[in-house]
């Protein structure tokens, strides 16, 4: 009941009092609302890119040039002057190797237009040759038709399996089996088409057309660079597939033992870590907005709740007189720091929700809600609001009635 009592008083002095409570709400109100707007964007990030990565099959890595994310000028440098990985190396492994189940190679051009009679696409498909070991690592399923064979490969057919953004460009009323498509000038007839991958922020995993490597190396160059990807027997030999692989390719490139290596060693698990790495240091920055916004709407509440103590000074005089215990005082004006604290935060909470949804869905991806982030923020707020409210409280509790009614 005094909690009830306590909670109407509290809600009838906000209202009496809107302006001035308005104020005190807007720290919190932009402290919750940046770190919830910045949790829900990088967790809506984070779910479609952790999505996008899990494209590589079990137990599977990729051997490349460069890592699977470059920061900054000086990195680039550093990388671009790198030996490709070539076919001819991915050969040579898969010969030497013992442990791999598969060893694929992929070769690939971007920024291609594929043609079919009067129909085209943008300029942003990719042709990769890959073998039929690849189809495996990569972890990539053909809906209808066939994948490629060995046979295919061995006598350079040019047929060619395509994604799901080809078939809705050049397809979207027919089916594609069985059609020839122009690419660079090269006639492909299509056997088969790949299961839709989707995208991530706002591109698309389905731009791409996988051919024959002996046709792609014949059409662009033999010495084309790529990527090998290659998958362990098993997650007990994962380790020693790795190693092995490693210790191989250095051998094969000639990199000395005292030099690190010229090529990256890409899996999910480190293309995640890698995310997180860098997600890391915004969810700090929000924190830190965050915790600059609720210390100083603390000092917000702190300062209107002694306000409101000076102001109702007589109030509380009458209040204590009629049988009102210091505990009822303290309770009433703890019980009003919280609420404006809880008030503030809800509507920070719900802006930095919308706020979330609207970057999800400028970026094109599905919008999460991060309830834990939520309930950090609802409790940080009634911590604000004890920790604010306690000197307000203790003061108006401890008035003498008699000089409480005296005041004017």
């Amino acid at each position: 009941m005094q909690i009830k009592e306590s909670f109407i008083m509290a809600l009838s002095s906000m209202r009496a009092n809107k302006l001035r409570s308005s104020l005190t709400l807007v720290g919190i109100v932009i402290g919750l609302f940046s770190i919830i707007v910045v949790m829900t964007s990088i967790g809506a990030i984070q779910s479609s890119i952790e999505t996008s990565l899990n494209l590589l099959g079990t137990n599977t890595f990729i051997v490349q040039k460069y890592p699977a994310l470059r920061m900054g000028v000086h990195s680039w440098r550093k990388y671009r002057n790198r030996e490709d990985i070539t076919a001819e190396q991915g050969i040579e492994l898969k010969r030497r190797a013992k442990l791999p189940l598969a060893v694929g190679m992929l070769l690939e051009r971007g920024g291609r237009t594929v043609k079919y009679k009067d129909n085209s696409t943008n300029p942003n498909v990719s042709v990769q040759g890959i073998n039929t070991d690849a189809m495996q690592t990569l972890n990539i399923v053909v809906e209808s038709g066939r994948g490629l064979t060995n046979q295919d490969i061995e006598f350079s057919k040019k047929v060619c399996v395509i994604g799901n953004y080809l078939v809705e460009k050049l397809f979207p009323y027919s089916d594609p089996i069985g059609e020839t498509i122009r690419v660079d000038g090269h006639n492909f007839l299509v056997i088969g088409v790949y299961q839709k991958r989707g995208g991530v922020l706002g591109s698309g995993q389905d731009n791409f057309v996988s051919v024959p490597i002996t046709v792609f190396q014949q059409n662009y160059s033999k010495d084309a660079g790529g990527a090998i990807t290659v998958t362990a027997a098993s997650r007990e030999l994962y380790q020693h597939t790795l190693e092995e692989v490693e210790g191989i390719l250095r051998t094969i490139r000639k990199v000395s033992p005292q030099k690190e290596n010229d090529f990256e060693i890409v899996s999910n698990e480190s293309m995640l870590t890698q995310v997180n790495d860098i997600t890391k240091y915004f969810k700090i920055g929000a924190a830190v907005i965050a915790f600059i916004a609720l210390l100083a709407a603390g000092v917000g509440i702190m300062n209107i709740m002694l306000v409101s103590v000076t102001e109702r000074t007589k109030e509380i005089g009458i209040r204590k007189s009629i049988g009102a215990t210091r505990k009822n005082i303290l309770s009433q004006f703890m019980m009003e720091a919280v609420i404006i604290s809880q008030v503030g935060g809800i509507v920070g909470i719900v802006l930095g929700i919308i706020g979330g949804a609207v970057i999800s869905s400028y970026l094109k991806i599905s919008a999460i809600l991060p309830v834990d982030w939520i309930i950090i923020g609802l409790l940080v707020c009634s911590f604000v609001g004890i920790l604010f409210g306690v000197y307000p409280a203790y003061k108006a509790a401890n008035l003498d009635p008699i000089e409480a009614l005296r005041y004017e």
